[in-house]
């Protein structure tokens, strides 16, 4: 059965990745593809601007989350060399992002293992990153969390088993978490293709199909709600 279809099966099952309350209209969803016109004014080569403005869009709209990403062709990318040094950038986001605060704890949605974790700590990259490993009708599947705090690392081991809402991390502020405004990347991956604790988070878009097939909507686990403002 195909990991999707498997997936819509357990949603009910699913525990919140990162709690927050979809009833009072705290979402805020953000677009960081060039259909957004106001990137185009942003300076982004320092993070403290990025961050400035993130959080400003989430509080002009009341929002205490801010999220978006998936399948998205973005513009920010730009920023790092992580994802332009080949003759054809990567752009094309593979997971979902959970824009918040530093410091907030980040839960596993389904009984795991530990599969792999490092600090990618190349300027642009995940920074401290956690891949969980998961079964459900015997389909093997992965979970990857980006842009930890390091504490959420320094006593991990591979193997260490987590129950479904159990904590595993808490999200990580710039520079350590890949230098980016304090955020998730949530990401399920069919085949991690031998890695271990780093898997793309961005594709070319020429090679989207490949990817979004190996990477399914995050949304099958977040169940996140979509809100208009």
């Amino acid at each position: 059965m195909q990991l999707p279809i498997i997936l819509q099966k357990y949603q009910a099952h699913f525990q919140p990745v990162i709690c927050f309350d979809q009833t009072l209209n705290c979402i805020k969803w953000l677009d960081f593809s060039k259909v957004n016109e106001d990137l185009s004014l942003q300076d982004f080569t320092t993070t403290s601007r990025f961050n400035d403005y993130v959080f400003k869009i989430m509080l002009e709209n009341s929002s205490k989350i801010g999220i978006g990403g998936y399948n998205e062709n973005r513009i920010i990318y730009q920023r790092s060399e992580h994802f332009s040094n080949q003759e054809e950038a990567r752009s094309l986001h593979l997971g979902i992002d959970i824009w918040t605060t530093a410091g907030t704890p980040v839960f596993t949605p389904i009984n795991a293992t530990v599969y792999g974790f490092a600090n990618n700590n190349q300027f642009g990259d995940y920074g401290p990153t956690i891949i969980l490993k998961h079964e459900l009708d015997g389909k093997r599947f992965f979970t990857l969390y980006g842009h930890l705090s390091l504490e959420s690392i320094e006593n991990l081991t591979i193997g260490k088993a987590f129950d479904a809402g159990q904590r595993i991390a808490t999200l990580g502020d710039f520079p350590i978490n890949g230098d980016w405004p304090p955020h998730l990347h949530f990401q399920i991956i069919e085949d991690l293709e031998g890695n271990v604790s780093d898997y793309t988070g961005v594709c070319k878009p020429s090679e989207s199909q490949k990817y979004l097939n190996n990477c399914p909507d995050p949304n099958l686990i977040l169940q996140v709600l979509r809100n208009q403002n």
